[in-house]
């Protein structure tokens, strides 16, 4: 017959635990894709429009303090209000995405054409990410912008 301690556990908020497991389904690596520049309008475009679409969507569903939408030129002005503005405009020279944030400033995003995304390179997160994650919160709304894998 084995013994057991009687001692407490420790609640020490030092304790931290470890796991070697790796998730079921890891995270893309998304690669800059070498567009052409029809291509690149494609993507673009089709992504600007769907946003456009979105945005326009969501202002007329709810009722949101100083929402504003507006697109001209490869630019896209999302205004929140005094929770901000947000600015998406195309940058044809490099292929790529410029976004504007009032909660996370200038970001500049490249295109991946095997998984259909936006992603920043620094940090790998798409722009779907970013507007949602960001969106959501300055407005209370769960919003899901459909931009990645070609929604």
């Amino acid at each position: 017959m084995t013994s057991r301690s009687s001692a407490p556990l420790s609640t020490s908020s030092s304790l931290r635990t470890y796991t070697t497991m790796t998730p079921s389904t890891p995270e893309p690596t998304y690669t800059v894709s070498d567009l052409s520049e029809d291509d690149y309008h494609t993507a673009s475009d089709a992504s600007m429009d769907r946003m456009v679409e979105y945005f326009e969507d969501l202002g007329d569903e709810y009722e949101i303090p100083g929402y504003d939408v507006e697109y001209q030129s490869g630019v896209m002005t999302l205004k929140l209000g005094d929770k901000g503005t947000y600015v998406v405009n195309k940058q044809p020279p490099n292929k790529q995405l410029w976004l504007s944030s009032p909660t996370s400033g200038p970001k500049r995003y490249d295109f991946d054409s095997e998984h259909q995304v936006w992603f920043y390179g620094r940090d790998h997160h798409s722009l779907k990410y970013l507007l949602d994650t960001e969106i959501t919160k300055a407005i209370g709304i769960d919003i899901d912008v459909p931009l990645d894998a070609a929604k």
